[in-house]
């Protein structure tokens, strides 16, 4: 029963969200995928390691096929996810720590300033005389 409601929460959430709130929600997900892989890459449990790597890389995959490509800026996000992939597909395929190690930087960055860009973006609030 808990559970249901706990699964109906999220759906709500998910479909309730802003563009900006889902790319937040896809960024936290490869973030917690990876730290998975990580942990289970320090007791060599490699089928959890590809598992979480392969939900991560996923995430990537989506992120990738929003971007806008009428904006510059899309380009640079290109190249930062393509690279995120092949750390996280050197990771996977050579059980590498390092690898794995510098996507989650790059993954943590990204979530990190993409939370500031939200929280400057609504500003403060304006409340305006109507009289």
């Amino acid at each position: 029963m808990a559970n249901n409601a706990a699964k109906a929460y999220g759906n709500n959430k998910v479909n309730t969200a802003s563009q900006a709130e889902l790319t937040l929600m896809l960024y936290e997900g490869a973030v917690k995928f990876a730290n998975r892989a990580k942990d289970a890459l320090e007791v060599n449990d490699y089928e959890t390691v590809n598992t979480n790597i392969q939900k991560c890389r996923n995430i990537i995959v989506e992120l990738l096929s929003t971007l806008n490509h009428k904006y510059p800026v899309a380009k640079d996000f290109e190249t930062l996810y393509n690279y995120i992939f092949a750390l996280l597909t050197e990771a996977n395929m050579k059980k590498d720590m390092e690898s794995l190690e510098k996507a989650l930087v790059e993954l943590r960055d990204i979530r990190d300033i993409w939370k500031e860009i939200m929280t400057k973006a609504k500003g403060p609030q304006l409340v305006l005389d109507t009289n």
